[in-house]
């Protein structure tokens, strides 16, 4: 960058310059998609699989506590876990610019660090919107019927929400594990995270420890409050379950304030 272009860049503020860097940096995320579209066909071709795999293979097999239909209560489940899944293609996108030197690239400029790490967050926010459009089309190509309206919204925001929140932990793990190989075990994490949660079954089906565990796990309260929202409600006995709108909210309120900075933090302790 030259000298003129380092004295135009003071000249305004930074908070100008955070959004014009952040949004640079979106557009280079979309544009690799657009250039690469083998993999947003995977991406986005994942959900179409889990929701026809998990809907007619097992949907038969599976029971409601309260004996309603299993497909309108798995159906907000597997939206929470597309977007939970989510993270570990952060992770993977980040650990490759990582180690081909895009990172020490970016650190070179005279660009905002928090730019950085908000524009990925950025891109893979429209990338999940992409994902649940696609999703919820399948669903309802399956049969699914939700309840319209503000609610219908409502959960389609909580489960963006809950994804934003999970792009931090992708970025810093991300910028943590040494190679796109070590990325790719990440897949080790999410499995048990999105299975030991109310996705597929409902936590008073399971023994009374592991119920716990599902209960507090913050993908159950989003999934819960997904399905109140789209009008098929599963009750609970447990507050966290009988609040699952609020917790839906607050979880990732917590998680961004651990991950976000934990994430800009290691941007810039990264080796020059």
């Amino acid at each position: 960058m030259t000298t003129l272009d380092l004295t135009a860049r003071s000249d305004r503020g930074r908070v100008y310059w955070l959004f014009a860097d952040c949004w640079n940096l979106v557009r280079r995320g979309l544009t690799h998609y657009q250039r690469q579209p083998v993999n947003i066909a995977w991406q986005l071709g994942f959900p179409i699989l889990s929701v026809l795999l998990y809907g007619y293979v097992f949907g038969s097999a599976m029971k409601v506590p309260d004996g309603g239909n299993y497909k309108d209560f798995l159906m907000p489940g597997m939206f929470a876990m597309t977007m939970a899944f989510g993270f570990i293609n952060t992770a993977t996108l980040v650990v490759h610019d990582s180690t081909k030197g895009v990172i020490d690239r970016f650190r070179s400029m005279p660009m905002a660090s928090s730019a950085v790490v908000a524009g990925r967050g950025v891109t893979d926010l429209i990338a999940a919107c992409a994902e649940l459009v696609i999703m919820m089309l399948t669903a309802l190509a399956m049969g699914w019927r939700p309840d319209g309206g503000l609610g219908f919204l409502g959960a389609f925001g909580l489960l963006l929400w809950l994804r934003f929140a999970l792009i931090w932990i992708g970025v810093w793990l991300g910028l943590l594990v040494p190679n796109p190989e070590a990325a790719g075990g990440l897949f080790a994490v999410a499995f048990p995270l999105t299975m030991i949660s109310s996705i597929f079954v409902a936590p008073q089906l399971m023994p009374d420890w592991l119920g716990w565990v599902a209960i507090w796990n913050p993908i159950s309260s989003t999934a819960a409050a997904t399905r109140e929202l789209f009008g098929t409600p599963v009750g609970g006995d447990t507050w966290v379950e009988q609040h699952a709108l609020l917790m839906a909210g607050v979880w990732p309120v917590i998680l961004t304030l651990i991950f976000l900075p934990l994430a800009v933090r290691r941007f810039k302790k990264l080796s020059r």
